[in-house]
């Protein structure tokens, strides 16, 4: 008896009528197009959602180390790839966190509205404003001086003990650090009162630059500094800025995650390629990824105390622990100073540093 034959719509190659997939391409052979089976192959297309995604991601969750340590082992097949789970949890995490992010954002904007606004910005007569700019200044050189002149009795006072001379003392007291701050709050390095005025007269931007400071000859950078500088005093959308910093931090993390895996090589230098760190850091940056979504998310519904998460953020640092014993298979006590470098020692040099790279990075293109 001859068995009737299908043609597959994407290869066009012939097959057994009864098989569920194309056995030339491997496409799905009933394959009706819905608004789900359109939603699965697009996430299938991109993050790989599948069974695989279940099979790793209760391990790596409960079973630390031992994802990593079996897809180096050749198991690669039955989970996820480090790179594609790495890159589903995080898509999730900042999506999670843009939300708390712009709401912070909105509060910040909205608290330097409050404090930074100037009187004169809602004064329309001239001689009024000129009047307000005036009572300020005298009112801030009165401050100065009030401020000179008990520091100088203070130090004329143990110059006996510090030897020195009452020259010396005018020479401080005389000196830019004695400066009051302005009303704001904010100690400008600049004459914020020239700036103002220049602001209300119309003028260019590259001659408030000359009065902030910058140099004729001053390069891209310089200007780009300056330009941003007065960008945010004109503005004081502070908000905005703190959003860029959070915009910019995936972009870091594609340069914190290669640190980190060379940390673990240094530490672990007979242990494996380069590459095998970086699978354990993928796996261990996708473990991060989960938990710091899942705060994010219970909070979204009910505010965890701060102790609670204090301690699920110390329990990440256990988590590292017991991931490097297993993976790398060495005793408890060396795992257990090994992890406690590796993680102090990145928190207190790799981060602070790129904390700083990223907020000039949007400070300056914010």
């Amino acid at each position: 008896m001859n068995q009737s034959t299908e043609t597959c719509k994407n290869c066009e190659q012939e097959f057994d009528e009864g098989f569920k997939f194309c056995p030339n391409c491997g496409q799905q052979t009933k394959d009706d197009l819905t608004i789900g089976l359109l939603f699965y192959n697009t996430i299938a297309n991109y993050f790989s959602f599948d069974a695989r995604f279940l099979k790793s991601f209760f391990p790596l969750l409960f079973k630390p180390g031992s994802l990593a340590k079996r897809f180096i082992e050749g198991k690669r097949l039955l989970y996820l790839h480090p790179a594609q789970l790495y890159l589903f949890i995080s898509v999730i995490f900042f999506f999670l966190n843009s939300f708390g992010v712009r709401k912070r954002a909105q509060e910040w904007n909205e608290s330097l509205a409050k404090t930074l606004i100037k009187e004169t910005d809602t004064i329309t007569d001239q001689r009024v404003k000129d009047s307000i700019l005036l009572a300020k200044a005298l009112k801030k050189e009165r401050a100065d001086s009030i401020a000179k002149a008990e520091t100088r009795k203070a130090l004329m006072t143990t110059s006996r003990f510090t030897k020195m001379t009452e020259a010396e003392i005018d020479s401080i007291i005389a000196s830019d650090a004695f400066k009051t701050k302005d009303s704001d709050g904010l100690n400008w390095s600049f004459d914020e009162m020239k700036i103002d005025s220049l602001l209300t007269a119309g003028a260019t931007d590259e001659d408030i630059y000359k009065a902030m400071g910058m140099d004729e000859d001053a390069g891209f950078f310089a200007k780009r500094f300056f330009s941003q500088v007065l960008k945010f005093y004109k503005n004081r959308q502070g908000g905005s800025l703190y959003q860029a910093f959070f915009d910019t931090i995936p972009i870091a993390m594609f340069f914190l995650l290669p640190i980190f895996a060379l940390f673990l090589k240094i530490f672990y230098w007979r242990r494996g390629r380069y590459a095998h760190h970086l699978v354990f850091a993928f796996y261990y940056f996708s473990f991060l990824f989960t938990v710091l979504s899942i705060v994010i998310g219970v909070n979204m519904i009910w505010d965890i105390p701060d102790w609670i998460d204090w301690l699920i953020g110390f329990s990440t640092i256990f988590y590292m622990f017991l991931a490097l014993k297993r993976f790398y298979e060495q005793g408890w006590i060396l795992s257990f100073f090994k992890t406690g470098f590796i993680a102090f020692g990145f928190m207190l040099f790799v981060l602070p540093l790129t904390a700083g790279i990223v907020a000039l990075f949007a400070f300056m293109f914010y």
